[in-house]
């Protein structure tokens, strides 16, 4: 029975996936999500059910439009395996409880944003005030865990990448500050330190690589927006071991 569950909560994160994909494309674009209905970016034909089902139509259809033959981008398949994944290891760690869906909305949103910013270098305000609002009902049905907590993590995530870009000229994106006042709102002021550090080790390791590669330079604006999604994903599902396992170490 409780293989059943995991399957269907990959498929659920599919489909949740299919719908950022429209999210992702459309955002940017300042398109509504809901009008018109999918269809092909290339030729427009409008999609048919057989042609929507997660994954399994890109393979079925080999990455081409069945109208068209224009082939459909890779980041498609990606998004929605890449959620499904996300949302069973969520439902792995936390069961099915009020917390796991928190995380789970906050890993959908951070997987848009992560889409979004590695193709268009934004992070739109829409999605992060949806953030904002799913985040404030979490709140209100987790209240036992506590408000302050959380509160501090608003205003810390916010408030360090805000001096960060103060000092640095601007060096800090507006989005990313968003971003990460969002993220504390959600996980609390301790793991949104967690997030930071991870995010900054990531970022590091990330834009060396990149420049090693010789697909950035130096001088290249490279998206922290990702590294910042990660990081909290991490500090979500490991998070606390990591806390408990340098305190042990910094005390001997």
């Amino acid at each position: 029975m409780m293989y059943l569950q995991y399957i269907l909560v990959f498929i659920f994160g599919t489909i949740i996936g299919s719908f950022l994909n429209v999210v992702i494309y459309r955002i940017p674009r300042k398109e509504s999500i809901v009008y018109p209905p999918s269809h092909c970016t290339k030729c427009g034909h409008k999609l048919k059910p057989v042609d929507l089902f997660p994954v399994l139509s890109y393979i079925l259809l080999k990455g081409r439009c069945r109208h068209c033959g224009e082939k459909i981008s890779i980041r498609y398949p990606a998004v929605e395996f890449l959620t499904g994944f996300i949302f069973f290891i969520i439902f792995y760690h936390f069961g099915l409880s009020i917390k796991a869906l928190s995380y789970i909305f906050l890993s959908a949103v951070l997987v848009a944003i992560t889409f979004i910013d590695i193709e268009h270098k934004i992070i739109p305000n829409k999605i992060i005030l949806t953030g904002l609002i799913g985040g404030i009902i979490f709140r209100v049905l987790l209240y036992n865990y506590g408000i302050l907590d959380y509160v501090i993590g608003f205003a810390l995530g916010g408030g360090i990448l805000l001096l960060i870009s103060i000092i640095s000229g601007g060096g800090m994106g507006g989005g990313d500050i968003k971003l990460m006042a969002l993220i504390g709102l959600f996980v609390g002021w301790k793991l949104t330190l967690t997030t930071l550090f991870i995010a900054v080790l990531l970022g590091a390791i990330g834009g060396i690589i990149l420049i090693i590669l010789k697909v950035k330079t130096r001088k290249d604006y490279i998206p922290f927006g990702p590294y910042i999604s990660m990081a909290c994903l991490i500090s979500i599902l490991y998070g606390y071991d990591l806390l408990n396992l340098y305190i042990g170490y910094i005390r001997g």
